[in-house]
């Protein structure tokens, strides 16, 4: 039964993870929502400027990428953020700004190609069918690139073995610390 567990605890660990990632993302939907339809009613909208829906949905993905970066950092991902604040941040907003190109997408072609132009059509193509899509394709990214265990993990023993500290030809490897952190330990 041990494997079993192990197998269970996995997937209690996951479930945890989307259910956090999902509201980080409800956080990070309230500021996207709201700032887009502020700025569609308003300085961006249609009748001021002909592709005002898009900037809106440029400025409010923007708000809500900062807002998510933080809660995903320190919350989501926390245990398993890399050391390197600048590249995983540069990685997190490559990610984001991908997956806020496929919500531009989804409004680009219910707005401009099928001409559904009404704030509701507006709406759910930007912040429905595209938010879902993005939100797929940025948790995968997130979980198995940005915030990735493995990568450190690897890192940690690609230094090891390559600052000439171990020259007896034993493997080196990562073990996990009491503090949650990645050591390199020998292993025979």
């Amino acid at each position: 039964m041990p494997r079993a567990t192990g197998t269970r605890s996995r997937l209690l660990a996951f479930a945890s993870q989307v259910a956090k990632f999902g509201a980080v993302g409800l956080v990070g939907f309230v500021v996207d929502i709201t700032v887009f339809n502020l700025l569609r009613a308003s300085i961006f909208s249609p009748d001021l400027v002909h592709a005002g829906p898009l900037y809106a949905k440029i400025v409010s993905t923007m708000l809500a990428i900062v807002a998510n970066w933080i809660g995903n950092r320190y919350w989501t991902f926390g245990a398993s953020r890399q050391s390197k604040t600048m590249r995983e941040g540069a990685e997190f907003f490559a990610v984001s700004l991908a997956g806020m190109g496929i919500g531009l997408a989804c409004l680009w072609v219910s707005h401009y190609l099928l001409g559904y132009t009404s704030v509701l059509a507006d709406n759910i193509s930007s912040n429905v069918v595209g938010l879902f899509l993005g939100s797929v394709f940025r948790f995968v990214l997130y979980r198995y690139w940005v915030f990735s265990p493995v990568r450190q993990a690897g890192r940690g023993a690609a230094t090891a073995l390559n600052d000439g500290s171990r020259t007896d030809g034993s493997r080196t490897g990562t073990a996990r610390t009491d503090t949650g952190s990645l050591a390199t330990a020998p292993q025979r």
